[in-house]
């Protein structure tokens, strides 16, 4: 009888190192939110829609025309978005440990603030506060 337990000991230890090697290896970004200058890099980084998601969690189909759109976050506080309808420009702010990004278009009066989900030298996770999601990637 030890023998047959001391079997099923080791069959149960190889399985959960299997599956602790399989959920580390399928490990996904959300929730990791780095340092500020994962946003711009050394200088500035241009992010470019990767996909989009209403405030209900459904994907949003995006046209060619925003998939065209860039955002450049430069390391001075500044960025640019730029798109087939022109270009907005305006200061942002980062707070990592309230993981927030708030833009502040130029000549506005009104900022828009996100939560951020993700941040990490690829990937970018914006959250609006109705709950449509827009996920960056680095270009």
């Amino acid at each position: 009888m030890k023998t047959q337990s001391l079997f099923s000991l080791r069959y149960f230890a190889s399985l959960l190192l299997l599956l602790s090697l399989f959920a580390t290896a399928c490990n996904n970004d959300k929730g990791k939110v780095e340092g500020v200058n994962m946003l711009y890099g050394t200088d500035s980084k241009v992010w470019k829609t990767a996909k989009e998601t209403s405030s209900t969690g459904d994907k949003v189909k995006q046209t060619d025309a925003q998939k065209q759109e860039e955002l450049r976050i430069f390391a001075n506080g500044t960025y640019n978005m730029t798109g087939a309808n022109g270009a907005v420009s305006g200061k942002y702010t980062f707070d990592q440990t309230g993981k927030t990004l708030t833009m502040t278009p130029d000549n506005a009066t009104t900022s828009n603030t996100f939560t951020v989900e993700t941040l990490t030298d690829k990937k970018l996770t914006l959250k609006s506060a109705d709950g449509a999601a827009l996920m960056l990637e680095a270009e």
